[in-house]
């Protein structure tokens, strides 16, 4: 698939350091997609619902996930998209701090599609959001968007 399609992208993410980082590495990588970012899972659903101030939100195909969130977490997340006719195709990847063996059963059990630990390192951390958009977006097929 050419690089040259424009892909979006719903980064769901509390942290607001570790969502600039994020940011900054969707930004570098070949794929250059466009990105929006929700601060927590309540936001994320309403975006992904085009409810209220979102209703013109684009469909992600792509959603990266933090599990550990206030209000809505990741995994309140994954259980209410799984289950919606609209959304549950999107492919999810929890992107995580923790590597809690109970975290990537509790995700994999709710229907997240890839489990990926944030590393520590920046120029790895890049390498590893490039790679994984390189996975989904070059290597897979992925249903026709939505939008």
């Amino acid at each position: 698939m050419a690089h040259n399609i424009s892909r979006q992208i719903l980064l769901v993410e509390d942290s607001p350091s570790d969502a600039h980082l994020a940011m900054r590495a969707f930004a570098q990588s070949t794929f250059a997609p466009t990105v929006n970012h929700a601060k927590d899972g309540s936001e994320a659903l309403a975006m992904l619902r085009r409810e209220g101030t979102f209703h013109e939100c684009p469909r992600p195909d792509l959603i990266f996930l933090d599990l550990n969130m206030p209000r809505v977490n990741g995994r309140q997340v994954l259980e209410e998209l799984r289950v919606d006719p609209d959304l549950g195709l999107i492919p999810i990847v929890v992107l995580s701090t923790s590597t809690d063996d109970a975290d990537v059963r509790d995700a994999y059990r709710l229907g997240t599609n890839s489990y990926v630990v944030k590393p520590v390192d920046l120029n790895e951390f890049f390498r590893v959001i490039e790679a994984v958009q390189s996975y989904w977006f070059k290597l897979s097929v992925l249903p026709a968007s939505q939008n």
